[in-house]
């Protein structure tokens, strides 16, 4: 439970200490160079690692070993200045681990956050050598560096351009000012989820016609399944994902898309859910496929007849053998 818990509050200090080879990167991973991929996957990981930022005071050898400018024996050594001589206060304080330089010092500090520290700046990305430019800006706004910081309307009257000089240019300067905007951002993006209906938790609550919100789980040739709370993926058919003609459903909805769905026809037997994207109310019918073209090889009058495979109405078939024999009813 402790395991799970520090892996929702902190992902990537719990998933650095896994080699990357062992998360599994591709069914094909072991048919390359394994010292090549090693350094490649090494590489990601350490520019995520450099991008969120890691705490200075709370985080593992394994994590700090990722930072720019640091490795397996710095980190170390930083953990152990941390056990002996308690949190750190400040950046600067760094200098004071043993083996650790100006030039290791420089690389890594931005990099690196102090939490409630006397300097508000250590919490955030901007680097010690530009704390002086940041200054300058807060002297402009008139006001306290820990009022300013997050206060966008007021960070946004300024301009850039009159904090430039012979050692920082234009886009330090933007970047100062969009890291004092947001300190200490999450650079994730905002992880959208769908809202399932309340009282719909099994296949059997479902009504044809009931307008409901869902996540899509998988993308085929044939249409999309859609998680829509019932324990079962329901099947929006190509010919129902828009009021227009679709050749490839991925033109249209991709894994995780949230999607508003109408439920078409539900199966419980046979655990299918039939649904439509369609904004016309959708149906079995595909009004928006194109007709099909006449069979020129047929003799005139005649038209040349071709016998579809009836379903075998055998339960286990699920959503995508419906699919399946719903498109070959189609040719």
């Amino acid at each position: 439970a402790a395991s799970i818990a520090r892996r929702l509050q902190a992902p990537l200090a719990e998933l650095v200490k896994i080699e990357p080879k062992s998360i599994g990167v591709g069914q094909y991973q072991h048919d390359v160079d394994q010292h090549r991929l090693g350094r490649s996957l090494q590489a990601v990981v350490e520019d995520a690692v450099n991008a969120v930022g890691v705490d200075l005071n709370t985080a593992s050898a394994p994590l700090l070993a990722h930072v720019s400018g640091l490795g397996e024996a710095l980190a170390e050594a930083i953990v152990a200045h941390r056990d002996a001589q308690g949190a750190f206060a400040s950046r600067k304080d760094l200098l004071k681990v043993a083996r650790l330089g100006p030039r290791a010092y420089e690389q890594c500090a931005g990099f690196l956050r102090i939490r409630d520290g006397a300097e508000p700046l250590d919490a955030s990305a901007v680097h010690p050598e530009a704390y002086g430019v940041a200054r300058r800006i807060v002297q402009a706004c008139g006001r306290d560096i820990r009022a300013l910081m997050g206060d966008t309307a007021a960070l946004r009257r300024m301009r850039p351009e009159e904090f430039v000089d012979d050692t920082f240019g234009l886009p330090t300067v933007r970047d100062i000012l969009a890291e004092l905007e947001k300190p200490g951002r999450d650079p994730r993006p905002s992880f959208v989820t769908a809202t399932f209906a309340d009282g719909i938790e099994e296949i059997g609550d479902l009504r044809p016609g009931m307008l409901l919100e869902g996540t899509v789980t998988n993308v085929a040739a044939f249409g999309a399944f859609v998680d829509i709370g019932v324990h079962q993926d329901g099947l929006v058919h190509v010919s129902q994902l828009a009021d227009r003609f679709v050749k490839d459903p991925h033109e249209v909805v991709k894994a995780g898309d949230v999607v508003k769905v109408r439920v078409v026809e539900v199966d419980v037997p046979r655990k299918r859910i039939g649904l439509s994207m369609r904004k016309d109310g959708g149906g079995r019918e595909d009004r928006a496929a194109p007709k099909p073209r006449e069979d020129r090889g047929a003799r005139p009058g005649k038209a040349r007849h071709t016998t579809a495979p009836e379903s075998s109405g055998d339960a286990g078939t699920g959503a995508l053998g419906a699919a399946l024999l719903d498109a070959m009813k189609r040719r």
